[in-house]
This record gives structure tokens, sequence and C-alpha cells, in this order.
């Protein structure tokens, strides 16, 4: 069956058993984009994150004979690629100071922040709106704790479940609930505020 065909975990499997570099090369690039975008908001740094991408798949090629059976690849490298970011910001000491402050009223529309997180507009002008209002998500993300922007990253912009976010960042899933809750809270918080 050709590289192409073979899910994510066949071509691990197969290039642990092969040490293939073409078969290597497939797994890189479907995570290509996905993952370099992970690292990117995540690190906050475009020259950041492509350290922490290669970094990510060197641990993948070092670490696949540890790649269990019936286990989903892509939790799996989002786990190395986090921990390897999480070594980045400790080495290069880029913790950033947020307040942990926060008070918010439980029953408020969170609707419209998800809108933003998602939206899909393409009406051109809405354009100047649209790089706007994404420049605001970003600044309220920053605003965010690195756990609960974290959280975000993997549910919202990565697309994992809970199960999946939960074990990527080695926490239980009740655990990825209230964080992802919590970030709402606060991002609604500043939208709120911000346009009152």
């Amino acid at each position: 069956m050709p590289p192409t065909q073979l899910t994510d975990e066949q071509l691990l499997v197969r290039y642990r058993e092969t040490t293939d570099r073409d078969i290597f090369a497939q797994l890189v690039s479907r995570f290509e984009r996905e993952l370099y975008s992970y690292l990117r908001r995540y690190l906050g740094s475009a020259e950041a994150a492509e350290d922490v991408f290669q970094a990510t798949f060197l641990q993948v090629h070092l670490k696949c004979d540890r790649f269990e059976e019936g286990r989903r690849f892509r939790p799996w490298l989002y786990t190395i690629a986090t921990n390897q970011a999480i070594d980045y910001q400790r080495r290069h000491k880029r913790h950033r100071m947020v307040s942990l402050d926060r008070s918010g009223d439980e029953s408020e529309d969170v609707g419209k922040l998800l809108d933003l997180l998602v939206s899909a507009e393409t009406d051109p002008a809405d354009q100047m709106d649209e790089l706007e209002r994404a420049e605001w998500v970003q600044q309220a993300l920053d605003g965010l704790t690195d756990q609960m922007r974290c959280v975000v990253d993997l549910v919202y912009y990565q697309g994992l479940k809970y199960r999946e976010a939960a074990d990527v960042l080695e926490i239980p899933v009740g655990t990825v609930k209230s964080r992802l809750h919590a970030a709402i809270l606060k991002l609604n918080q500043t939208w709120a505020e911000a346009h009152t």
C-alpha cells in the first residue's frame, strides 16, 4: 500500500520498521501547517515555532519505538510538541507575566466570543473588520495564562477532543473543561470591557 493511503499510525509503524526517509517526510508533511500554526500561536514567534517544530519531529524520530500500538498518533505528536514548547520557553525564559485576577458573570453570553474564534467571513468589504477582530482575539488570547491559552489552542484551533487535549497536556478531562470555561469567561470579560 502506498504511504499516501496509510493512516498516521501505520506510517509511523512503517517508518519504525524501515527507517525510510520518504515515509517520515510524508508524516511530517501531513502535520506541517497544522502543527506549525499551533506552535506559532503557543510561542508567539515564528522563529521559535520553527525551532520547536524541528525539535518535535526529531523527538518523533528518536521515540518512534516507544509509540504504543492502538494509540492515536495526533495526540501523541501534540504531547511531544507541547513538551518541546514548554522546554523551549524554559530555556529562553519567555514566561509572560499575566494577571490571574478574573471576575465575570457565568451567565454572560459567550456566543459573540465563540463566533470570533471560529469566524469564516470572506466578504472583501469585511476584511478590515476581520483583521481588527483577529488582532483583538490574538491580544485577548495573549492575556490568558499559558495553561488556559494552551487548552484554547488545542480545542478550538487544532480541533482536538477534550480527551485528546487531556492526553496531550497529561491532565484530567475535567481540568481541560474547567480551564476552557475559565478562558472563555476571561475572554468574554475582556470583550465586554473593550466594547462597552
